[in-house]
């Protein structure tokens, strides 16, 4: 393992997305996102893709120089075009705007359309419980969900992300978390590692229990709690790709190829007031003073913290190095 600063994941990220085509400000807001992944050990998110991504800008599968266009076709809707670029620089053009709208009209939506994968949700609902919002996040993904009792996948990992801010300029909770049982990529490491899944993480193609990760990215994930998180999956679904424009899960190619239409993915985002009932911070006391009874009990999202510098893999640092040239 080599031992990298946050800062040097930065730049290096930044130089390699610039080297395959990114403008400045474009790779930046990208790298930063790299950047936060890996400080709280969000390998999916972080590193992980950057080979990706850079073999899909020397495609034109994303776009890394196009500038998302902003507009608010009603008082409390922001929408953003992303242009077939990444989500991360169509979210900074419009977040401000909605935040505007959120605390004009109490509450607000802001819509990203056709846009490459987020990657972490939970990146840009943190973003605005900075801002002293509660926001809510959705988007969905390439077909690997299969509804309770069929095999033929639907949609995808779907997940949804919820911050709330402490009043203070923090977070007071916050998850991210997919709609499955797990990530998609926890089964996609698996198989790369050589290594079996839990039962009650995947079927096979036939639609039976599998531990093999192979045989799970051949069928279909597991939606959490059954038929309950199935039903969580279709809202963000229906949201992220009804309200922002962006494709349903059925017609979005594997996310990682290198090859292939645009994502043309839609991140749907719900920013609300919390000064609006003049309640609502008296009562997130009251709840977290009631997590806090147990000892060990926490509330999502507390108690985790950055780390720099972080652990990376030689083998993946190497390859940052290569594609940063």
């Amino acid at each position: 393992m080599a031992q990298v600063s946050l800062d040097e994941i930065e730049t290096q990220t930044k130089a390699a997305l610039m080297r395959h085509g990114a403008v400045d400000w474009v790779a930046g807001e990208v790298a930063f996102a790299v950047r936060k992944a890996e400080s709280v050990g969000n390998r999916i998110c972080g590193l992980y893709y950057l080979e990706s991504y850079c073999q899909q800008l020397k495609t034109g599968r994303v776009k890394g120089d196009v500038e998302p266009v902003v507009s608010q076709p009603k008082p409390g809707a922001v929408v953003v075009d992303a242009k077939f670029g990444f989500a991360q620089p169509a979210f900074a053009r419009a977040i401000d705007q909605a935040v505007e709208a959120a605390r004009a009209c109490g509450v607000a939506s802001l819509a990203v359309g056709h846009a490459h994968t987020c990657t972490s949700l939970g990146f840009f609902t943190e973003q605005i419980a900075k801002r002293g919002l509660v926001g809510l996040g959705m988007t969905n993904a390439s077909p690997i969900v299969a509804p309770p009792g069929g095999k033929s996948r639907v949609i995808g990992t779907n997940p949804i992300a919820f911050s709330v801010p402490d009043g203070k300029g923090g977070i007071a909770m916050q998850f991210d978390q997919s709609t499955t049982t797990v990530a998609l990529g926890k089964i996609t490491m698996a198989k790369a590692a050589g290594e079996r899944i839990p039962e009650g993480w995947a079927l096979d193609a036939q639609g039976q229990p599998t531990t093999d990760p192979e045989a799970a990215l051949a069928g279909s994930l597991v939606s959490m709690g059954g038929y309950k998180g199935w039903g969580f999956g279709l809202m963000a679904e229906l949201l992220a790709a009804g309200m922002t424009g962006g494709v349903v899960s059925r017609d979005v190619k594997p996310l990682k190829a290198p090859e292939g239409p645009p994502h043309d993915l839609g991140q749907y985002y719900l920013l609300m007031d919390p000064d609006t009932s003049g309640a609502f911070y008296d009562r997130l006391e009251q709840v977290v003073k009631g997590v806090a009874l147990d000892e060990g009990a926490r509330m999502p999202g507390q108690g985790k913290r950055e780390t720099d510098p972080v652990d990376v893999p030689d083998a993946l640092w190497a390859q940052v190095a290569e594609l940063a040239g």
